[in-house]
């Protein structure tokens, strides 16, 4: 006696469904890497697409079927290509991509020269229906130092780790870490991961030297980004992780025709 279909049965509530599909997907990936051309990384993936109101329900196998035939392949690179196959395999008008995964990047610690990799999370949303859309983000760990309590106090000021939130759409290519250096170059310092006591007091006061609010660095950041004719929508965001304080200081901006996938 064959099976029976059950995810195919029509379905009379009349309620389309905007978006099903799969998630907390741990899968191999490469994306392309400015120095050493190509990198390997694990992702966490969701794939989605939408559901018409007479379909009772998707075909969840074909999602990891399309991926896995991108298996060996750059898959950021073929990404517009991957969202069409996704599309088309599971019969849907829409589909939507969420990729995140660590980006890593070799630092150099500014005195001692010791060398070490530093990771940067960093995702990919994409979705294809009439048009592809792509969003390029990254999260970039920084230092901050408070520019009040370096006013206030006769001795020293309190400092703290931050991080920053870009997410850009683009008409031309940038690399990831373009986006990083942006957002460091914006700081009171960045952040090493390997650090000698002589990289500890270049740092320490470099920090000092260059106080910043949390307002601060997504302004000096939202001005590069308009400035930069590759980038065509942006959003950015800092949050201070306080360390004299039991909150976090928040800031963002965002330009008006900026779009992205609520995940």
């Amino acid at each position: 006696m064959p099976n029976k279909d059950v995810q195919s049965e029509r379905d009379t509530r009349k309620i389309t469904i905007d978006r099903v599909g799969v998630k907390n997907i741990r899968y191999p990936i490469v994306v392309e890497d400015r120095q050493n051309v190509q990198q390997q990384t694990v992702a966490d993936i969701a794939l989605y697409v939408d559901l018409p109101e007479d379909e009772r329900g998707t075909h969840m196998s074909r999602f990891l079927e399309v991926l896995n035939e991108y298996h060996k392949e750059d898959i950021i690179a073929n990404l517009e290509q991957f969202m069409i196959d996704l599309r088309q395999r599971l019969g849907s008008d829409t589909a939507f991509a969420v990729i995140d995964f660590p980006y890593f990047i070799e630092k150099q610690a500014p005195v001692s020269l010791s060398r070490s990799l530093l990771s940067y999370q960093c995702h990919f949303q994409a979705s294809l229906s009439e048009v592809f859309r792509l969003v390029i983000g990254v999260k970039v760990p920084i230092t901050t130092l408070c520019p009040c309590s370096k006013e206030i106090s006769e001795n020293g000021a309190h400092s703290q780790r931050s991080y920053v939130n870009i997410q850009v759409t683009l008409k031309d290519f940038v690399w990831l870490e373009e986006l990083i250096e942006l957002v460091e170059a914006s700081a009171s310092c960045e952040i090493y991961s390997l650090l000698k006591r002589s990289d500890e007091k270049f740092v320490t006061e470099k920090a000092y030297d260059n106080p910043r609010f949390a307002e601060d660095i997504v302004r000096e950041i939202t001005l590069k980004l308009r400035q930069d004719e590759r980038i065509t929508s942006f959003r950015v965001e800092t949050e201070n992780l306080e360390s004299i304080h039991d909150h976090n200081a928040y800031a963002g901006v965002w330009s008006e025709n900026f779009w992205e996938i609520k995940d």
